[in-house]
């Protein structure tokens, strides 16, 4: 209840920054025994490549005449398309960015409700005085081992190792090895290493101390292979256009993967979804209020179900119901991640 003895009720204007806070990932290429000097290796270019393609989509019925088929073959299927590959005198991919770890998760950016706010900022201070940040910090370092920010180009990869870098003021700088092919990516058991790593993001999220983290994964995949940066979202294309079109930073072309795409793959740490039938090999999924995943067009927390973000977080906030410890962790991840969640009006 609110001083006033009215109900409490959700803002309508509320809203949190992220805290996880990527750079864009550059891709480089080089060998793999000289990774000591990946700063210096050059870019992997984006450039462009026209093939004439052949017709494989699914036919109508009345087009899978023998005759129309042939016909509908002999037309060439010219396209243009973005791609990125090593160069012949180099076997491995060097894929580098950037992460800060922000305070004050449940601190909203804006909120006209302050009533709300205020037992919003008692709970989430309940959550860390009694659960803490532990178990998130610990999932956000696994996925920073595992390599699971690379996306495709973990696939099929010879070896993988991944080295997260910090400096605190006033303190040595630290540094992590990792053999991201001996991690997991369906479960977050990791190891000493990322639970020392986890501790220090655990730290940086309570406020105890400024965190940037220098991630770089060298992933061994052959000369001349083909990676796979982030692939632009164009709204509109023209005839003619580029069927394909990739990310790239700098004047030098340099292939990428957007920030976006690397703070998907760090929050992908939900497991506390509830399991739809068939689907019990799933994983880990992204953290989304309706945890949303749309590779399967499905929502896994559906509404209806009382184990949506919204539902969550109401009940605990202005129904006083505490979810289970791991739906606690779950409502927190979602404040990691930041949004808008203000009332509808």
């Amino acid at each position: 209840m609110s001083t006033n003895d009215k109900p409490l009720k959700t803002a309508s204007v509320l809203a949190f920054e992220r805290k996880l806070d990527p750079s864009d990932a550059r891709f480089s290429a080089g060998y793999w025994n000289d990774r000591g000097a990946y700063r210096s290796w050059p870019a992997v270019p984006v450039r462009e490549k026209s093939v004439r393609g052949t017709i494989s989509n699914r036919l109508k019925t009345k087009d899978q005449d023998p005759a129309k088929l042939d016909a509908e073959v002999e037309k060439p299927n010219l396209q243009t398309v973005d791609v990125a590959t090593l160069p012949h005198d180099a076997d491995t991919l060097a894929v580098h960015f950037t992460l800060r770890i922000l305070p004050g998760t449940g601190q909203p950016s804006a909120c006209n409700n302050a009533g709300y706010q205020a037992k919003l900022s008692q709970t989430v201070n309940g959550y860390i005085n009694e659960i803490g940040f532990n178990e998130l910090a610990h999932r956000y370092a696994c996925n920073l081992a595992n390599g699971r920010f690379l996306w495709r180009n973990r696939i099929g990869a010879e070896s993988i190792e991944v080295i997260v870098s910090q400096s605190l003021q006033g303190e040595p700088k630290q540094q992590w090895h990792f053999d991201a092919q001996g991690l997991s990516l369906r479960d977050f058991n990791g190891n000493e290493e990322t639970r020392a790593l986890g501790a220090v993001i655990e730290k940086a999220l309570t406020g105890q101390h400024y965190l940037l983290l220098d991630v770089v994964a060298f992933v061994r995949i052959g000369e001349g292979q083909e990676v796979f940066p982030s692939q632009e979202l164009i709204l509109e294309r023209s005839r003619g256009d580029k069927s394909k079109t990739l990310y790239r930073v700098g004047e030098e072309n340099a292939a990428a993967i957007h920030s976006q795409k690397i703070g998907n793959a760090l929050r992908t740490i939900d497991t506390w979804y509830p399991q739809p039938e068939g689907n019990e090999e799933l994983g880990p999924i992204a953290v989304e209020p309706y945890g949303s995943v749309t590779t399967l067009g499905s929502a896994f927390r559906q509404p209806k179900q009382k184990m949506d973000f919204y539902n969550l977080l109401d009940n605990w906030i202005l129904k006083d119901k505490v979810p289970s410890v791991e739906q606690q962790h779950f409502v927190m991840a979602v404040l990691v991640r930041g949004g808008v969640f203000g009332e509808a009006g």
